[in-house]
């Protein structure tokens, strides 16, 4: 069975895009390059025409997988989320103990992570560390660069 991943909205609504403009647009685009390469003659010796079937081929397995993620994803509803504890979708202030850098991330599904603003996916060893944290709890993370202590300033969505 396919795993369960929880969107905002935002991010659920990126995917359904993403799967319309591939069974639109990349579908079309597809048929025709296979068009204009049937178009050239003997297809046994075309090489145009296998590598524009084999694009098909890993466009549908795209489309088909795009289909599974939305069919296992969920929306969730930020405004029933308990703010006490660190949950996925939160936005979480913490602060590394040893230099008292702090950093603001929300954790998002994988497909929603962008670090440049500051959504980390659930699945990072950071979000794995703080999830069901409360306010004021601190936690020793293992990074790449070691372990890190952070302590949870705030929780909000």
């Amino acid at each position: 069975m396919a795993e369960i991943t929880y969107y905002t909205k935002e991010g659920l609504d990126k995917l359904k895009e993403e799967l319309h403009q591939l069974k639109t647009e990349g579908r079309s685009s597809i048929a025709k390059a296979i068009a204009e390469a049937r178009d050239k003659g003997d297809l046994s010796e075309n090489a145009e025409y296998d590598a524009a079937k084999e694009a098909q081929g890993l466009h549908e397995a795209k489309i088909a997988k795009l289909e599974t993620v939305l069919a296992n994803s969920r929306l969730l509803d930020e405004s029933k989320l308990d703010l006490s504890k660190v949950l996925a979708l939160s936005i979480v202030k913490i602060k590394n103990v040893k230099n008292g850098a702090t950093m603001t991330y929300q954790l998002v599904a994988e497909s929603e992570a962008d670090l440049k603003s500051g959504k980390i996916s659930v699945k990072s060893p950071i979000a794995q560390g703080l999830l069901g944290k409360s306010v004021g709890d601190k936690t020793e993370i293992e990074v790449p660069a070691g372990k890190i202590e952070f302590e949870i300033l705030e929780i909000s969505r």
